[in-house]
C-alpha cells in the first residue's frame, strides 16, 4: 500500500504499478510465503506529450525520496514501443498487455477514492493457477525462455507450472 500511495501522490497520467508487484504478491500468497523482495517496482504511465527520460528520472527521484528502500523503475509507455519495435501503444494497459509472459501483463493503481483499478489483458487466472505462459500476442520464445532461466521463478515458487508452446 505504501508503494501505491507514493505513486498516487505524483498524479501521473494513466499510471500502474505493474509486473512483479502484482504477480509476485499472488504467487507468494499461494505459496504461503511472506512477501518476497522485488528487484524493482515497475511504475508505468502514459504521457505522449512528454517522453523525456529526464522526466522519468525526476518521477523516480520523487518516489525514491518517499520510499528510499525501493528500487523504482519508472517508464513512460508512450515511448516504450520504440524499444520493443511495436506499433505505438494506445495507453498503459495496451503496453502492459504486450509484455513477455502472461502473468506479468498485470498492473494495479490506487484511485483518489482509495479504490483499486487493475489491468490484466489476459485475466488473472494464470496468476492464480500458477501457470506461466508466453504472451500469445507477442511471442518471443527466446526472450521468454531466457527470462524463465534468469529469474529462477521455480526456485522461489516451486508450484509454478512453466508452459511452453511452439511459436516458430
Amino acid at each position: 500500500m505504501a508503494c501505491l500511495r507514493a505513486v498516487q501522490t505524483l498524479n501521473l497520467p494513466d499510471w500502474f504499478i505493474a509486473a512483479g508487484f502484482v504477480r509476485n504478491a499472488i504467487w507468494d500468497h499461494l505459496h504461503h510465503l511472506p512477501m518476497t523482495p522485488l528487484n524493482d517496482v515497475d511504475v508505468v504511465y502514459f504521457d505522449p506529450n512528454d517522453c523525456s527520460l529526464v522526466t522519468e528520472a525526476h518521477y523516480a527521484a520523487l518516489l525514491q525520496q518517499q520510499l528510499p528502500m525501493i528500487n523504482w523503475d519508472v517508464k513512460n509507455q508512450a515511448r516504450m514501443h520504440l524499444k520493443h519495435q511495436h506499433s505505438p501503444y494506445k495507453n498503459s494497459a495496451d503496453a502492459i498487455s504486450r509484455w513477455v509472459e502472461v502473468p506479468t501483463c498485470v498492473g494495479v493503481r490506487l484511485t483518489v477514492e482509495n479504490q483499486f483499478i487493475f489491468t490484466a489483458a489476459y485475466g488473472l487466472e494464470h496468476n492464480w493457477s500458477l501457470h506461466v505462459s508466453i504472451n500469445p500476442h507477442y511471442p518471443r520464445p527466446a526472450v521468454y525462455q531466457q527470462r524463465i532461466r534468469d529469474k529462477k521463478w521455480q526456485v522461489l515458487w516451486p508450484r509454478l507450472k512453466i508452459l511452453t508452446a511452439d511459436y516458430s
